[in-house]
Order: C-alpha cells, then structure tokens, then sequence
C-alpha cells in the first residue's frame, strides 16, 4: 500500500516548511487540519525550486530546474514520485483541482531567475504573477476545497496579497538581490542610488495591493480564514518596519520581525479573526 510512502511524503515537506519558514509555518497551524498538509505541500514545493535558483550557486541550476520541471511533471502525469515532496504535491494539484497554467508559470518564474537581468515593467509583471500570485492561487483552490465557483470570486483579491507578499519580499531583500545574486526586479528604479522617492513608490504599490486583498481575505472560509489573515497581519507588520527605514538603510541590512513578534501577532490575530 501506498499510504505509507504518501504520509512520509507529506512529513517531508511539513519538515521543510518549518525548516525555512516559520512565519508560514505559524500561519498553518491555524489552519484546519485538513488543508495543512496540503498547503505544506505547496509550500514545499515552491522551496525546492526557489532553492534551486537561489542557493546551489555550485552546481549547474539551469539543469536541476530543467530536471526539476520534469520530474514535476512526471509526478502529475503518472500520480507518483520517489521525491517526497513532488509526491505530496501531486496529491493536492489532484485533489484540489490546481490548474496546469498555475504551475507552469511559477516554473516559468524560477527560470527567469536564471537570467540576470533588470526587469522590465512587463517582465516585473509577469515574474510577480509566476513566483507570487500563481502560488497565491495554488493555495486558493485548497482553501474553497476545488470549488471552481469559489476560486472565481476570490481570485482577484488573492493575486492581490501574494503580489503584496512578494514586494514586501523585494524591499526587505534588496541587498542579498542586487549584491550577492545580481537581480534589480523593481523596473526603472536604479538601486546603485536607491532613492526615498522610489521607495515611497513602491510603498505605495504594496498599499494599494494589501488593502484590495483584504476584503477576499474576509470572504474565505473559516477553515482557512485565520491562517490568511496571520499571514496578512505578519507581512503588513514587516510592511510597517520598512516603511520606518530609510531608503540607504534598506540597502545595508535585512529587514526582520523577530520569532516573539510573531508570536505575538499569531496570538493578536487569532483573536481578531475569531
């Protein structure tokens, strides 16, 4: 029997999770219990492939994405793995009807970070789709259980936060991006003199995209409304620091919420989302 290997499968990439995130990982647990392994298998998921791009600087990327992306897509195909991961991930896409276009432009994304290169304002576009809004998405067809009615009337707002949750992403890794991987996602802004205007742009842009998200936030159900919203309510808080720094600061050190603050705000928003 297969349950074994697929129990293992999703263990694996539970321990990934709260291996690389423990913000996200806070926001899971207040999950129901249904939807946590499979929003571990996501998550997992989408870390493998971020982890090709970002970290194995030492070995050949293009052709562990590339093998990657196949074995994917032989997972999918055939409904089994020996990757763990892959394996859980293949359940869910299954299971909750996530849609082939969704992975397939998060793949397109990984690879465009193979590239180094500035952004253009389309290409800034498409990357936040693919490495943000489609993983926003993923999420959102085990939220409403598969419902297709459901997904179409919260897909919106949902683009909008994992595009909110991305730019906060940016500004709180400028430097690890311009500096150690060579990456400038923001179009037309020049970060070798990163200006205060540029930052209160962009602040703006993330303003706007967090207040559209929060009436989809509302609307989700309650088996999942409260670990979006811990979500929400981490990011806006990591949002609020940035806006506190100074352009220059920004460009010297990362930007952190440390593990008691969010603690804290796990606990603040639980109540609140109640």
């Amino acid at each position: 029997m297969k349950n074994i290997f697929d129990r293992v499968s999703a263990q694996c990439s539970e321990i990934v999770t709260k291996n690389y995130s423990t913000s996200f990982s806070l926001g899971i647990r207040t999950l129901d219990r249904n939807y946590r392994d499979p929003i571990y298998a996501i998550y997992g998921f989408v870390r493998l492939a971020d982890e090709i791009v970002d970290s194995f600087h030492d070995y050949d990327k293009p052709s562990l994405l590339a093998k990657f992306r196949r074995d994917c897509m032989e997972a999918i195909e055939f409904r089994i793995s020996l990757n763990p991961i892959l394996n859980a991930f293949q359940q869910v896409v299954h299971k909750f009807n996530i849609k082939m276009e969704l992975i397939n432009l998060f793949l397109k994304s990984m690879e465009m970070d193979l590239q180094k290169e500035e952004y253009t304002p389309e290409k800034y576009e498409q990357y936040i789709l693919g490495s943000a809004q489609v993983v926003g998405l993923m999420c959102l067809h085990v939220f409403v259980n598969g419902d297709e009615t459901s997904y179409q009337k919260l897909k919106e707002p949902a683009m909008k936060l994992g595009a909110a949750f991305q730019k906060v992403n940016f500004l709180r890794d400028l430097k690890a991006d311009y500096f150690l991987l060579n990456r400038s996602y923001f179009p037309g802004v020049n970060l070798s003199a990163f200006s205060e205007q540029e930052k209160l742009m962009i602040q703006q842009q993330i303003t706007e995209d967090f207040d559209a998200s929060l009436k989809g936030i509302l609307q989700l159900p309650k088996s999942s409304r409260k670990g979006v919203y811990l979500a929400y309510v981490y990011y806006r808080a990591l949002f609020e620091k940035i806006k506190k720094k100074s352009a220059t600061q920004i460009m010297d050190r990362r930007i952190r919420i440390s593990n008691m603050h969010k603690f804290a705000l796990m606990c603040g928003s639980w109540v609140q989302g109640k």
